[in-house]
């Protein structure tokens, strides 16, 4: 039997048509060089769906490890490991000889492979608080550009195993990070290693011509007791102030990668080359992410992000009711969604990180963010919801979307205030309280870079 099919982005695969009142002894696939084709995955399409849920369950498992020890070795450490443990495994997956190891493949690296926690936790804690926020999420335009060479060198380099060598080889090229990458001052001075603080930050100040106070050494306070990180841990859960913003930032999290993952998904089944289809809904993070910089720098944290989850939820949840003759509209209406939820994606990864004190910042941001992946494992699966009704999953998009923005109002923006080192400082942000909650003597803080 010969199969006519479309392609994905990403494992260029061949999908064809099954027919259950049709038998054959092989299939016959027009790209038999294909990921599909190679695995024989012809009407199994629960397979193909599945590397993405797997890859998402990953990334879920592996923040749970490399929050932590981010927090306990330091973000240059994990940035390094992560980018060549990365680009070592997505080159292994390119020698796969069968689906199960493929996919076995794929759960490793993006369990430890992945440098977007560590890498975006040094960028927050280098620069000052007024701009925190436009230069962390600025640097977070890389993604929408990735995206878009991804989908241009995925058009001249079809087949996906030397696709898979050409985008992870440059991993490893991170081992030089050992010399051009210095670890975050404020890690530094939150767990007792003044004297490498001061050192890169006096450094900094060369470099940028800047005089600063000779008598460096004695401006930071320095912890007369350490403080373990187990004991940080569970006094961040023990807090009732962070403890709702444990909770409400996982359902941040959940909502944003379940709408954001799952639009882009979708996109691929709007018509048209999925390369094209990818590669606009890249376009369409990379403005997000633009906008959003703009838009906290304007108008704060708490209120663009419940403006911008309402409005996505609104379009989603318009979406099924478009007139189809209107094609065009349901293309604008569509990608418009697309950078509601990417700017969604941008605030929430701000936001969360400004919630929490440095020293489980990376911990309870990697929690947050590994329970959010729940939404992303799932996402793949909603083109499936189709075979009920082809509305389903936008009305889905918008009802979590919806659910997301209304829980917004129940934490602190953070808007202009230096981030918290300490579980007191932290628990201070609350409605700016002058007394810990439970009782005790604030405890002196890090001074603020």
């Amino acid at each position: 039997m010969h199969i006519n099919g479309s392609y994905n982005i990403t494992l260029n695969t061949t999908v064809p048509s099954c027919h259950k009142y049709e038998s054959c002894l092989e299939w016959v696939y027009d790209k038999p060089d294909s990921f599909v084709a190679e695995f024989q995955l012809a009407c199994q399409e629960w397979k193909r769906t599945s590397v993405g849920s797997i890859h998402v369950l990953g990334y879920m498992l592996g923040l749970l490890i490399i929050g932590p020890l981010s927090d306990k070795f330091g973000r240059k450490s994990m940035v390094i490991f992560t980018c060549v443990s990365g680009g070592t495994l997505g080159c292994m997956k390119s020698f796969a000889t069968s689906y199960w190891l493929y996919v076995a493949l794929e759960l490793i690296e993006a369990a430890i492979g992945d440098p977007i926690s560590p890498i975006y936790m040094l960028a927050v804690e280098m620069v000052a608080t007024k701009s925190r926020a436009t230069y962390a999420i600025t640097s977070s335009t890389g993604a929408g550009i990735g995206g878009m060479l991804l989908a241009l060198v995925a058009c001249f380099v079809p087949y996906w195993r030397t696709l898979l060598r050409v985008i992870y080889a440059p991993g490893l090229l991170a081992l030089f990070f050992i010399y051009l990458l210095d670890e975050s001052p404020r890690w530094l001075l939150a767990n007792g290693k003044k004297i490498k603080a001061v050192k890169i930050i006096r450094n900094a100040a060369k470099l940028n011509k800047m005089e600063i106070e000779d008598n460096l050494n004695t401006i930071f306070y320095k912890q007369n007791e350490e403080t373990s990180f187990t004991k940080v841990i569970r006094d961040t859960f023990t807090s009732p102030y962070l403890l709702k913003r444990f909770f409400v930032c996982s359902g941040w999290w959940i909502a944003a990668t379940f709408v954001n993952f799952g639009l882009i998904v979708n996109s691929t089944l709007l018509g048209g080359k999925g390369y094209i289809n990818f590669g606009i809904s890249s376009v369409m993070k990379l403005l997000g992410n633009f906008s959003t910089a703009y838009i906290i720098y304007k108008f704060n944290r708490k209120g663009p992000l419940i403006f911008y989850f309402v409005a996505c939820a609104v379009l989603c949840t318009g979406q099924p009711f478009l007139p189809k003759s209107r094609f065009w509209l349901q293309i604008t209406s569509y990608m418009v969604s697309l950078i509601l939820s990417c700017t969604n994606f941008s605030i929430v990864y701000i936001f969360t990180s400004e919630l929490f004190p440095t020293q489980s910042r990376n911990s309870m941001h990697a929690l947050c963010s590994s329970i959010g992946r729940i939404g992303g494992m799932i996402a793949p699966q909603t083109p499936l919801l189709m075979a009920y009704w082809s509305g389903l999953p936008t009305l889905t998009f918008g009802a979590v979307s919806l659910t997301a923005g209304l829980v917004t109002l129940l934490v602190p923006d953070t808007t202009d205030q230096s981030l918290p080192d300490t579980v007191c400082q932290a628990e201070k942000m609350e409605n700016k309280i002058l007394t810990d909650p439970r009782g005790s003597k604030p405890e002196k803080a890090v001074q603020t870079i």
